[in-house]
C-alpha cells in the first residue's frame, strides 16, 4: 500500500509540474509574441505626416493712385519753388480764357435775323426805330449799327466812317486779355526750362563735392530738371489750345461785323433813296 500511494503522489506530482511547466512555456511564448510584435512595431518606420498645404497668400494689390494724386506727388517731387511759378501761370492763364470765352459766346449775334428787324424798322419807324432795335440788342454788331445810325443824319460818308472807327474800337474789346494768355503761354516753358538749368547745376555741384559720379548724386537734380521741364511744357500747350480757340472765335466775329456792316450801309442808302 504504502508502495502504491508512493507511486500515486509521485505520478500526480509530475502531473502537476508538467502542467506548470507548459503553462510557464505557455506564458513565455504569449511574452515573447508579444514583445516581438511591440518590437516590430516599434522598429517599423513611422510615415511622416504630410505638411498641411498652406493656403496660397494672396497679395492684395495696391489701390491705383488717382489722376489728382500723381500730380501732387509730382508736384511736390519737382520742388515747390520751381513748379509753384508754373502752376501761378497755369491758374491766371486760364482764368483769363475763361473768361473771354464767355465773353465772346456772349457777344455773338445772329447777323441776319437782326439786319432783318432793323430793316423792317427803317422801313416802318425811320431811323429812330432802328436805333430802338439796335440798342436793345447786344453785342459788337449791334453797337456798331447803333453807332452808324447815329451818323445816319451827317449822310452816308460819316456813318461808313463811323462804322469803321467804332468797329477798330469793338476789335480792340474782343482782344482784351489775349496778350497775358500769350505771355503765359512763352513764360511757362521758358520758366520750366529755368528749372532744368537750374537742377543741371545742383547736380553739377553734388558731382564736384562728392568727388565721383553716381546715379544716386545726380538722380535728385536730374529729376527736379526733367520735371520742372514738363510742367511748363504742358502748361504751355494747355494754354496754346484755348489761344486758339480764342483768336478763331474774334476772326470769326470780326468777320461777322465787317459783312453786317456792309449790308447796314446798302440797306441806309436803300432807305435813303427810298424817301
Amino acid at each position: 500500500m504504502k508502495k502504491l500511494f508512493a507511486l500515486l503522489a509521485l505520478a500526480g506530482f509530475l502531473t502537476l509540474g508538467y502542467q506548470s511547466q507548459a503553462q510557464d512555456e505557455s506564458v513565455d511564448t504569449t511574452t515573447t509574441e508579444v514583445d516581438t510584435a511591440a518590437a516590430e512595431t516599434t522598429m517599423q518606420p513611422v510615415e511622416e505626416e504630410a505638411p498641411a498645404e498652406e493656403a496660397p497668400i494672396v497679395e492684395e494689390e495696391a489701390a491705383p493712385e488717382s489722376f489728382h494724386q500723381i500730380i501732387k506727388d509730382k508736384f511736390i517731387e519737382g520742388d515747390w519753388q520751381f513748379m509753384t511759378p508754373v502752376l501761378i501761370c497755369l491758374i491766371i492763364g486760364l482764368a483769363i480764357s475763361i473768361e473771354r470765352i464767355i465773353t465772346l459766346n456772349l457777344a455773338t449775334t445772329n447777323t441776319d435775323k437782326l439786319l432783318a428787324t432793323v430793316e423792317d424798322a427803317l422801313a416802318n419807324g425811320g431811323v429812330e426805330a432802328a436805333k430802338e432795335v439796335t440798342r436793345g440788342t447786344r453785342g459788337p454788331v449791334a453797337s456798331i449799327f447803333t453807332q452808324g445810325l447815329m451818323r445816319m443824319s451827317e449822310g452816308i460818308e460819316m456813318v461808313e466812317k463811323s462804322i469803321i472807327a467804332y468797329g477798330s474800337v469793338e476789335m480792340g474789346r474782343l482782344e482784351r486779355g489775349l496778350v497775358w494768355v500769350s505771355l503765359f503761354i512763352a513764360l511757362a516753358p521758358m520758366l520750366g526750362f529755368m528749372g532744368t538749368v537750374i537742377g543741371m547745376i545742383g547736380a553739377f555741384d553734388a558731382i564736384e563735392a562728392a568727388g565721383d559720379i553716381s546715379p544716386q548724386i545726380v538722380a535728385n537734380g536730374i529729376k527736379i530738371a526733367l520735371l520742372t521741364t514738363v510742367a511748363g511744357l504742358i502748361v504751355g500747350i494747355i494754354l496754346q489750345v484755348f489761344y486758339n480757340y480764342l483768336v478763331s472765335k474774334i476772326d470769326s466775329l470780326v468777320n461777322q461785323m465787317e459783312d453786317a456792316s456792309i449790308t447796314l450801309v446798302d440797306l441806309l442808302v436803300k432807305h435813303k433813296l427810298s424817301k
